[in-house]
């Protein structure tokens, strides 16, 4: 047909698969298995009906916007929020990266970043993770790899490995591309890392972004956000304006904003994750299992016998649903959330049956 001649193709993100059917243990996309604080619930009643037939208030005016300028000890004029890590990503490349030269990010990483830079025209390069799935800090400096870029993105700790930078290694990269926008994706952090968001006070040229939808557990509501210098949050917010003027709905805005207000029970789920993956690193390992040190809500795990597609296959079977990738180097690793304890110990009694 000739009017396909002018339609742009591209080759879409696969999203981790979300059953139909209860009784599921889901541990495939990295959600939080608890709750959000107690107060979003609170809020959920109280949100006013009549508020629905208005435009929401421009999320950089918002109660949400305060809350993280607080939290964080930055300016509203420093935040940028939308729809998900995922929109603010996107804008991101649409505004940021514009240039002939190739944005480099690492050739294990997050699959929707060439999905972005296909579909807006942006030329690329993948970096090869090292044998050790550590991103290489020299790959991402012209002075050392002789590559002159357009940008650098890449997460922190990475996905799916979930291997993590020190703020003095990705400073080094930071440091080395004054003339372009650096990208810390910090879907993460709250998992066990330390922000670069401090580095913003020193680089004009960093941005880094954060979600709710791991550690603040309201991926359902799907609110992200980036933060740096006014600047470059100037420039986001010229082109988020130019697609959709109100990109934040009434009730996320509010919910949010609860969401930051408790920082005590924030702490305490970060918490319980992080000992239940430091005990799922030691069950796992008696089981016959290797993985790069994971700093997130997820381990990258493979068998030293059983396939990964195998357990994949025989863990769906037993409604315990993990990630595979039939992808070049990661086609024998499967990336496990860590979820509730209980939900870890049918984890683990179904993995004894499997690879026993």
């Amino acid at each position: 047909m000739k009017w396909e001649e002018n339609v742009r193709k591209v080759v879409p993100y696969t999203a981790g698969e979300q059953p139909r059917h209860r009784g599921v243990i889901k541990l495939n996309t990295n959600e939080s298995p608890y709750p959000p604080a107690p107060g979003v619930e609170r809020a959920i009643a109280a949100l006013d009906a009549e508020q629905m037939r208005l435009y929401p208030a421009f999320p950089e005016q918002t109660e949400l916007a305060a809350a993280l300028a607080e939290y964080y000890g930055i300016g509203k004029d420093q935040i940028f929020i939308g729809v998900g890590s995922d929109d603010v990503l996107s804008q991101a490349f649409l505004t940021f990266f514009n240039s002939d030269r190739p944005v480099l990010f690492p050739d294990v990483t997050y699959s929707f970043y060439d999905v972005w830079a296909d579909l807006y025209r942006i030329p690329y390069r993948k970096q090869p993770l090292d044998a050790a799935f550590r991103i290489r800090g020299e790959d991402y400096m012209p002075q050392k790899s002789g590559i002159a870029c357009g940008g650098i993105i890449f997460p922190n700790p990475n996905a799916p490995t979930g291997v993590l930078l020190s703020p003095d290694e990705v400073e080094e990269i930071v440091a080395a591309n004054p003339d372009v926008v650096v990208i810390v994706d910090e879907a993460y952090i709250d998992f066990g890392g330390t922000s670069c968001l401090p580095l913003t006070r020193r680089y004009d040229n960093l941005l880094v972004v954060q979600t709710f939808s791991k550690s603040r557990a309201m991926a359902g509501m799907r609110i992200g956000y980036a933060m740096g210098n006014p600047k470059l949050i100037g420039y986001l917010n010229d082109v988020k304006y130019s697609v959709n003027s109100y990109t934040m709905n009434y009730a996320a805005l509010r919910l949010g904003a609860e969401s930051v207000k408790d920082a005590a029970y924030f702490r305490a789920c970060c918490g319980k994750i992080v000992e239940t993956r430091e005990r799922a690193k030691e069950t796992l390992r008696k089981l016959g299992f290797t993985f790069p040190d994971s700093y997130a809500n997820f381990i990258f795990a493979s068998h030293r016998s059983v396939p990964a597609k195998e357990i994949f296959e025989r863990l769906k079977e037993n409604d315990i649903y993990v990630r595979h990738w039939d992808k070049e180097r990661i086609d024998n690793y499967l990336r496990i959330t860590i979820g509730t304890e209980e939900q870890m110990e049918a984890l683990y009694a179904a993995l004894e049956k499997i690879c026993g």
